[in-house]
């Protein structure tokens, strides 16, 4: 009895090393590539992976190699994928707040937006986006400035009256400014739009403007706008259920590196815009920013949906005025 009491004891114990020794693996998806999503995700890896060598290994898998972005971010809620990083637009079928990122002139520069999202009482604010669906925002990445490439190039707000044009998402300050601006808006992932435009399914994108150079867009079509007032924002989203798995001290790395990566490419997501400004001549393509009359005209159309949209959402209308303070301050 004693032999196999002390067996028993010997056997627990390398049970019990084992499961203390295990490693456990964070897969991150993200659609795009070589810009600062892709930035964030190598910084962090490397970061985390340092703070809990053997426990924590991660793996990036950008330019959707896990999947277009409806699956990967319906992935990370059922938890066969533990974090993804798409635009904001396309988290709002699980957090309807998610839109707040798309309501027009709500960020005065990059800076501000970026000092927004490191501001303490902002991401109390954030961290309750998705809690019901079992995920949470890690790390809140301010893409870039907001531009919309068109076959038909577009000079003045009147050109975009009968357009076909593939927005980010599907919320209604996507959807609505383009209806308001005669055009057709039509929600698509990234990795479809390429064919779409090649097969004239749409006439133009919207998207951030290091998406452009990063894919090579100037090859499509040489005409990009910027649209006054709107930058993109890619919340990185990780399952909670990952999180209470791991443990709390490996879940506090996990949250603390993805804020200490997401500050380290700030300054990256702002010379990735600037020098994507360069690389789209460099390559035959024309920058077109409307004149002070016609961004007048633009925002005029588009503002009065922001009222309409407070309106339906209490919580949402104390996002967008805390967040706009903090933007401001």
């Amino acid at each position: 009895m004693r032999t196999r009491a002390i067996l028993f004891s010997a056997l627990l114990a390398m049970t019990s090393g084992a499961v203390m020794a295990q490693t456990h693996t964070i897969k991150i998806s993200s659609p795009t590539v070589n810009d600062v999503t892709h930035e964030w995700m190598k910084e962090f890896k490397s970061a985390v992976e340092a703070r809990a060598p053997g426990k924590l290994k991660v793996e990036i898998y950008p330019a959707s190699q896990l999947g277009q972005i409806p699956a990967t971010v319906e992935g990370v809620a059922m938890g066969t994928i533990e974090i993804t990083a798409p635009a904001s637009g396309f988290l709002i079928g699980l957090e309807p707040r998610f839109q707040i990122f798309d309501a027009p002139d709500i960020f005065p520069t990059m800076e501000a937006a970026q000092k927004t999202f490191a501001d303490p009482a902002i991401r109390k604010r954030f961290s309750e986006y998705g809690a019901a669906k079992g995920i949470e925002p890690i790390a809140m990445l301010l893409h870039g400035p907001v531009m919309l490439l068109s076959s038909k190039p577009i000079r003045k707000v009147a050109d975009f009256k009968g357009q076909k044009i593939r927005v980010p998402g599907a919320a209604p300050f996507q959807i609505e400014p383009f209806r308001r601006l005669g055009a057709s808006p039509l929600s698509m992932p990234l990795g479809e739009v390429l064919s779409a435009m090649q097969n004239r399914t749409i006439d133009g994108m919207v998207a951030s403007s290091t998406v452009f150079t990063a894919f090579k867009y100037y090859d499509l079509a040489k005409g990009l706008t910027a649209l006054p007032g709107s930058f993109l924002v890619v919340p990185a989203m990780v399952n909670t259920e990952f999180l209470k798995k791991i443990g709390p001290e490996l879940a506090t790395i996990v949250r603390e590196e993805a804020l200490n990566a997401q500050r380290r490419v700030e300054k990256f997501a702002q010379d990735d815009a600037a020098n994507t400004e360069k690389v789209w001549k460099q390559n035959g393509g024309e920058l077109i920013a409307f004149d002070d009359a016609e961004k007048a005209r633009y925002l005029e159309t588009i503002r009065p949906i922001i009222p309409v949209a407070l309106e339906r959402n209490e919580k949402l209308k104390a996002d967008y005025e805390a967040i706009s303070a903090a933007a401001r301050k």
